[in-house]
């Protein structure tokens, strides 16, 4: 049995590397809780998670007055044991984003502990299904940028060879939408994938009109095209729509998921580790995903992503947003455009301590406790 004895709670802000705007929102910041769990034969085990623009105190507050006090003495290995405690413990905040980011830290620290005193890297503990997985690009990709810059970005992209690009949508004028991807696909030819974003900025008679008159840009999907909440209307939309819908980075339980595949109202699975509470509660819905013959292209989070989307048979794509540069010793390997999950043991993230030391907004908040008690 290994009892966890010590926690240490750290949030740094991690600025965007590009400008990032899309339909809704620009991103100024990532503030990022870093969270480290040391059990009772002195091995550790660190995750991490994160909100776009603010509210990452709310989870350092969660986890600090609430979780984290709960954990000490809990037995690192009974992962699913532990997650649902905690998430009952809880249960008045839950479903949501701020209960499920801060799971999130705790859960995949402790897979990180767990493939650590194991020997194995993540994408081996969860399944090892692919060595390599395809690369789509965001980061040129935003709504603010005019159709030459998108082009620029598409084609370097391309040169480097990646095999996709992600583009924002919901400029005022479906036209002017359509114009900026037609002039990327020109550029790019037939054989390289592009994937639109509208964020949830549609409604459904705007988001109908748009995917008809999208079509022969012949897309790999439309990204949340309306607000995750409205099932109905997905359902409405995949019904009509001659591009796939995917959804996920901002549904926050199996259960969501569930209702989305069962009433046929995506078809691809967006799911993000953090958002959804950790490994633990994302591999269930990569699973669940697999038993409707839907795939599974993770959001954001693409060191993570890249070892769990490999380690699940549906995976099928890693999105490049580079972010962790900052704070971490070694990227993401990436060859020929595609994602190669790390072989180190854990979940593959060697983190620079003293990079994090220098942008903690705080001093590190530190929980022991006697595991025997």
């Amino acid at each position: 049995m290994s009892r966890i004895v010590k926690t240490e709670l750290r949030m740094v802000d991690l600025k965007p590397m590009v400008e990032r705007t899309d339909a809704i929102q620009s991103f100024v910041s990532q503030e990022t809780p870093i969270l480290t769990i040391t059990d009772e034969d002195g091995m550790t085990g660190t995750g991490y998670s994160y909100t776009i623009g603010s509210g990452g105190s709310a989870i350092v507050s969660l986890l600090q007055d609430h979780l984290l006090p709960r954990l000490i003495g809990m037995n690192a290995e009974e992962i699913e044991s532990n997650w649902k405690t905690l998430l009952f413990g809880m249960h008045a905040l839950a479903v949501g984003p701020v209960s499920s980011l801060a799971l999130a830290a705790i859960d995949i620290a402790l897979w990180d502990l767990r493939c650590r005193r194991a020997g194995v890297p993540l994408h081996h503990a969860v399944g090892g299904a692919h060595k390599r997985l395809p690369l789509y690009t965001t980061e040129g990709g935003w709504l603010h940028l005019g159709s030459e810059q998108l082009v620029q970005d598409a084609l370097l992209m391309q040169s480097r060879g990646f095999k996709g690009a992600k583009i924002k949508i919901g400029k005022p004028r479906k036209s002017e939408d359509v114009e900026r991807l037609a002039a990327v696909r020109a550029a790019v030819g037939a054989g390289f994938e592009l994937m639109v974003d509208a964020n949830q900025g549609l409604r459904l008679d705007d988001a109908q009109r748009r995917a008809n008159l999208l079509a022969e840009i012949d897309l790999a999907w439309i990204e949340e095209p309306l607000p995750a909440d409205d099932i109905g209307a997905h359902a409405r939309l995949v019904a009509s729509s001659p591009t796939p819908i995917a959804v996920g980075e901002s549904l926050y339980s199996l259960s969501q998921f569930k209702d989305y595949l069962h009433a046929d109202a995506c078809s691809i699975i967006q799911v993000d580790v953090a958002r959804i509470g950790g490994v633990t509660p994302w591999l269930k819905v990569a699973h669940l995903a697999e038993a409707y013959n839907v795939p599974v292209s993770p959001h954001f989070l693409m060191e993570l992503h890249a070892s769990l989307a490999c380690g699940v048979a549906n995976g099928q794509w890693v999105e490049y947003i580079p972010q962790l540069q900052a704070i971490t010793k070694v990227e993401l390997t990436v060859r020929d455009g595609y994602a190669y999950p790390s072989d180190a043991p854990g979940i593959g993230i060697e983190w620079d301590w003293d990079a994090i030391e220098n942008l903690q907004l705080s001093a590190p908040r530190l929980l022991a406790g006697n595991p025997r008690a």
